[in-house]
């Protein structure tokens, strides 16, 4: 009559794609209306009972499995498709590159440049780049993901544990990202479900090819049976470069992208995965406790946090690049380089090389103008008092105790 199966949003019912939540999508094949017609009544109580034994199944099922037995450790209860090795190619160049099969890895997003890296511990303990994969499709335009249905894909900061990890998605694999975070939270952001899958297929999410998603899932998969709890994915509106924030210089979202920027550099001037915490709904890097502190740090997310530090070593190769990118920041603003459109007036993007492939996927916006709703986030608290564009444009002195608190930056105490 019908057929089972788990779909890519739990919690929700599908019958075609209309979901309903529960937890299982019911997918009708084709069928006679003599055969169905003949028994009716007979054949919506089968229909009632299977449902009733399905909602007994998951919670049984869900009750008994561990996180490290959804990522593929028994084969009879996961689909091939979760299960699979890296293909040969791809285990010879981690080979290559000293990286061990189940060390961490970090996963980079760029929409602009519609790229997905991912980078994975060496034996030295240091992340360097594995493989960039074009993204097939994203959504929305460029800038954070703010309510349900504005169709964005989210930028900042997330935390993919492996209960995020679908392999039963409808979209073949699929990598929620665990959108919103605290950020988002902290920022009265909602939305759901938003992913990294497959299909090439877009609505809010990063969306790749099959072949790709399932190399992707299985070395995040790999990392997982590592030991590792989670895994990090930054997602950018473009690479942050001084020539990429100087062309988008007058878009609403600057500031928020400005401090994006921060946690970038902590990463790809160390290689080592920032820490990331929250307080007075901003991103905070790398922080520890003051020389000689008692306590440990608790940020709160929506309001004042503690006094902090940033690691020396972080500190000083972030400022170096800071430093270096605000000199060039500021020759192509003297160039007066030109502006990229604030709205490209479609929805979303997709890298060059599906162009062919897909030639119809990327349509003429869907939500616009996406600024319409869009609040305006306090600006990132500049605390240098040196004067120096540096200053200005990246905020943070790391060299001495600060605290994260919008009173200092001249903001109103009521949006703490």
């Amino acid at each position: 009559m019908f057929n089972l199966a788990i779909d890519s949003k739990p919690m929700e019912f599908a019958i075609g794609r209309r979901l309903h939540p529960s937890g299982f999508a019911l997918r009708k094949p084709p069928i006679t209306g003599s055969r169905w017609c003949r028994f009716p009544v007979r054949g919506l109580a089968m229909i009632r009972a299977m449902v009733r034994r399905a909602l007994i199944l998951t919670a049984a099922f869900a009750a008994a499995l561990t996180p490290v037995t959804c990522l593929g450790q028994s084969s009879n209860r996961l689909p091939a498709k979760a299960t699979q090795e890296l293909p040969p190619a791809l285990v010879s160049l981690l080979q290559q590159k000293n990286m061990p099969k189940h060390s961490p890895i970090v996963v980079r997003l760029f929409k602009e440049e519609a790229e997905l890296e991912v980078w994975k511990q060496d034996t030295s303990g240091r992340f360097q780049i594995l493989k960039t994969y074009p993204i097939c499709r994203w959504s929305g335009d460029l800038g954070p993901k703010l309510q349900e249905g504005d169709r964005q894909a989210p930028e900042g900061f997330y935390t993919v544990t492996p209960e995020l990890m679908n392999p039963n998605s409808s979209f073949y694999l699929a990598i929620n990202l665990g959108y919103p975070n605290r950020f988002d939270k902290a920022n009265n952001r909602d939305g759901s479900f938003l992913m990294i899958h497959g299909d090439c297929w877009s609505t809010g999410c990063y969306a790749m090819t099959d072949e790709q998603i399932s190399e992707i899932y299985s070395l995040a998969r790999d990392s997982f049976l590592g030991g590792r709890p989670s895994f990090q994915v930054q997602a950018y509106p473009f690479r942050m470069t001084p020539a990429n924030l100087a062309r988008h210089r007058d878009n609403p979202n600057l500031a928020f992208w400005k401090m994006l920027k921060i946690g970038n550099d902590h990463f790809e001037t160390t290689q080592l995965e920032p820490r990331v915490d929250v307080c007075n709904r901003l991103y905070v890097f790398d922080a520890q406790p003051p020389p000689n502190s008692p306590r440990p740090l608790k940020f709160d997310p929506a309001g004042k946090g503690p006094a902090f530090v940033v690691n020396p070593e972080i500190a000083r190769r972030a400022l170096d690049k800071q430093r270096a990118d605000e000199l060039e920041y500021a020759k192509l603003l003297e160039d007066n380089v030109p502006v990229a459109p604030i709205y490209s007036g479609l929805d979303g993007g997709m890298n060059k090389a599906f162009l062919a492939r897909f030639p119809y996927r990327v349509t003429l916006a869907k939500v616009m103008p996406y600024a319409s709703y869009l609040p305006h986030l306090p600006s990132v608290p500049w605390i240098d008092t040196d004067g120096s564009l540096t200053g200005r444009w990246f905020g943070v002195s790391f060299s001495n105790p600060i605290a994260c608190d919008l009173a200092r930056a001249g903001l109103p105490s009521s949006r703490c």
